[in-house]
């Protein structure tokens, strides 16, 4: 009768004791993974103002970089040297074309000394979005990235209320992610000496700053400027600023600055190079990765709004 006892209380007690050794073993697994929002970290790496016919030699040295380091590509305009037409595509198509399956371009003004970036667009097809537009986005991990068009005049301005103002609005309005990037080639910001502020493309700035925009990537200015964050009219704001990278660094050629904005954090024209940028689930790590044999480097951190 005891053993009977004994054998149903052992057998009322198997239950309670699976789900007690279930609890600790489900702590165990999430333990394991403590940085699990890091394991959603991507990488995108970019530049502009890419090869030049002429002299591949610096588009060459960064195609290299591409080459060894995984991760989403962002040709930020002024792609093929020097009127973006099909034999310009060969040349660039002989360096960072060997990356094309990753890269996610964006126009610069020497595309559209093809009419309306045909050859641009036949390039790349798809990965460009709507010939008639030049802009479109998608997600990257947690980001939602952004790749505009700046060449306003060709697409029927970009002030507010125009095509593309009215679309990243609404883009930005169906895509509330913690963190956002933009890209596009000319820089609301920029001390390059050749070209500097691009201030037709304030409404682009504002309409990211407006919806807690976190990363802005240009060119156009053969150069290399980060910003600190700021606000749509360059006035220092750490809380709720875009930080600004001026990365014309792709290979054409250098060219020198003219004085610093007020914003200026770190610049330099020695070297070719890749900005490497670490996307995060609420934050980004960057680094400028140069060509062999030049020293420059930029590297930091930051957090999404």
């Amino acid at each position: 009768m005891n053993n009977l006892v004994r054998i149903l209380r052992n057998a009322l007690l198997l239950p309670v004791f699976a789900v007690c050794v279930a609890v600790p073993l489900a702590g165990i697994a999430s333990s394991r993974h403590p940085n699990a929002a890091d394991q959603r970290a991507v990488v995108l790496l970019a530049a502009g103002d890419i090869a030049d016919c002429a002299n591949l030699s610096g588009a060459e040295a960064t195609a290299q970089i591409l080459e060894a380091n995984p991760g989403t590509v962002a040709a930020i305009g002024d792609l093929a040297y020097p009127d973006g037409t099909r034999e310009d595509f060969k040349c660039y198509d002989k360096t960072w074309g060997r990356v094309k399956n990753r890269t996610r371009p964006a126009p610069g003004n020497h595309e559209f000394h093809s009419q309306g970036a045909t050859f641009y667009f036949e390039y790349f097809g798809e990965a460009a979005g709507d010939p008639k537009n030049g802009f479109y986005s998608y997600e990257l991990g947690a980001w939602h990235i952004v790749s505009l068009n700046s060449e306003c005049k060709d697409i029927g301005g970009c002030d507010k209320g125009s095509r593309e103002e009215k679309w990243l609005t609404a883009d930005l309005a169906a895509h509330p992610a913690a963190c956002t990037l933009a890209y596009f080639h000319k820089p609301l910001f920029s001390s390059g000496g050749a070209h500097g502020d691009a201030p037709e493309v304030r409404p682009l700035y504002q309409a990211l700053y407006d919806a807690n925009a976190d990363v802005i990537l240009n060119g156009h200015d053969h150069d290399y400027e980060r910003f600190a964050p700021q606000d749509p009219d360059g006035n220092a704001d750490p809380h709720r600023g875009i930080r600004e990278f001026v990365v014309g660094t792709g290979g054409k050629n250098h060219r020198p600055f003219g004085p610093p904005e007020s914003t200026t954090e770190v610049r330099d024209t020695t070297a070719f190079g890749i900005l490497k940028l670490t996307l995060k689930s609420d934050s980004y790590d960057w680094q400028f990765i140069p060509e062999a044999g030049k020293s420059f480097t930029d590297s930091g951190s930051g957090r999404c709004h």
